[in-house]
């Protein structure tokens, strides 16, 4: 794939590319809904992502080509730039504008993106973009910006340059990410440790509902203040600043102050949640995957009926895995309305899972879901 991305390259720009680099996607193994509530997510990369070939020109010039996408553009080096459409250059652009803003000096490049995540499905393919482009500045220009630095850059871009207002769990599984490894977030604080993950003789399945995902925005939003709302109510007695600062105990002896009875379903939801991940991560690092898959379906559940962001695609999904015997657990993953679900699947069994749940799923939804087999891959990186 590589040296064909190299031919490519040369084609396009009439000479070799002489960095490549690449950044995952990711998936959160579990913790959902609660990373603007102060809780803990345990994320990992996968070994899907976005490859990024690069070489210097002496025109000054910014040159965008992808192979996913047939928009292009040309830029000359500047001292500002700004978002003027939803073409797919604005994500690497609005890192060149940060770096540029920072007065980090930057000269003319050839660049050539591919990526292999599906696009909106949920696996943060824009932080994969935004991460990948930030990692290859920093190396080529020398900009001496860390790690952590280039998540708190890329995060920047998406709130700021293209106005998604979405929390730093993505941009920092892409970042951090590695090999056989979850990380257990605490979103407040960005503190993190990182969680043994060996899947042994499982995959790690992504199945795409293929549902384009058209209520979100509007929804998370409406979840994000039904959550304020929790808060103030329980504010009335405890102190705390986020809900996941309240343990279940504490909860349910004082879950009489929220009185509307769907705002009360959110914070259990939330409050639940953020307990599942310290087990889960526990399970993980104690190889009992069974016990993790059982949590994972527990995850799933709540957020169906507590949380209701799931819907008859993810649902058909889940309910696939539940009989299937080769599966240890489902769950949905990232905001919902669509997007993927995730599967521990047998090695052995993952083609004849795919083909199965492909055939259940089509029947019940009339349309195919894509599925994927997925290891716990490593963060950006230069190749």
């Amino acid at each position: 794939m590589l040296d064909n991305l190299k031919k490519q390259f040369a084609e396009l720009f009439g000479q070799e590319s002489k960095n490549t680099f690449f950044a995952p996607g990711r998936v959160n193994l579990i913790g959902e809904h609660i990373d603007y509530n102060g809780g803990l997510v345990l994320p990992s990369a996968v070994t899907f992502g976005t490859y990024l070939l690069t070489a210097p020109n002496k025109d000054g010039v910014f040159r965008f080509r992808s192979t996913n996408f047939s928009d292009q553009l040309d830029i000359p080096v500047q001292e500002a730039y700004k978002k003027e459409g939803k073409e797919w250059f604005y994500y690497p652009l609005g890192v060149i504008h940060n770096f540029v803003q920072d007065n980090k000096k930057v000269e003319g490049l050839d660049l050539l993106f591919f990526g292999n995540l599906p696009i909106g499905s949920g696996l943060s393919s824009s932080a994969s973009v935004e991460v990948v482009m930030a990692y290859a500045l920093n190396q080529l220009f020398n900009a001496g910006f860390s790690k952590l630095d280039i998540v708190k850059l890329t995060k920047k871009v998406e709130n700021e340059f293209i106005g998604v207002n979405s929390g730093i769990m993505d941009q920092f599984a892409v970042t951090f990410g590695e090999e056989g490894k979850a990380l257990k977030l605490n979103c407040e604080t960005l503190d993190y440790k990182v969680v043994d993950c060996d899947l042994g003789d499982h995959y790690l399945a992504i199945i795409n509902t293929n549902k384009p995902r058209k209520l979100a925005e509007s929804k998370y939003n409406e979840r994000v203040g039904e959550c304020e709302t929790a808060l103030k109510a329980l504010q009335q007695k405890l102190v705390v600043n986020n809900l996941c600062d309240v343990d279940s105990e504490t909860f349910h002896a004082n879950k009489a102050l929220i009185t509307d009875a769907v705002v009360l379903k959110r914070a259990q939801h939330v409050i639940e949640e953020n307990e599942r991940v310290y087990l889960a991560a526990k399970a993980l690092a104690e190889n009992r995957l069974e016990d993790f898959g059982q949590l994972m379906y527990a995850s799933h559940d709540s957020l169906k009926n507590l949380y209701e962001v799931s819907g008859i695609e993810l649902d058909t999904i889940v309910e696939f895995c539940l009989q299937y015997p080769e599966v240890t657990g489902a769950r949905m993953t990232g905001a919902g309305f669509g997007g993927c679900a995730i599967a521990l699947v047998k090695k052995a069994s993952f083609d004849d899972f795919k083909e199965k749940i492909t055939a259940y799923y089509t029947e019940k939804i009339g349309y195919a879901p894509s599925v994927y087999s997925s290891e716990i891959g490593k963060g950006v990186s230069e190749l």
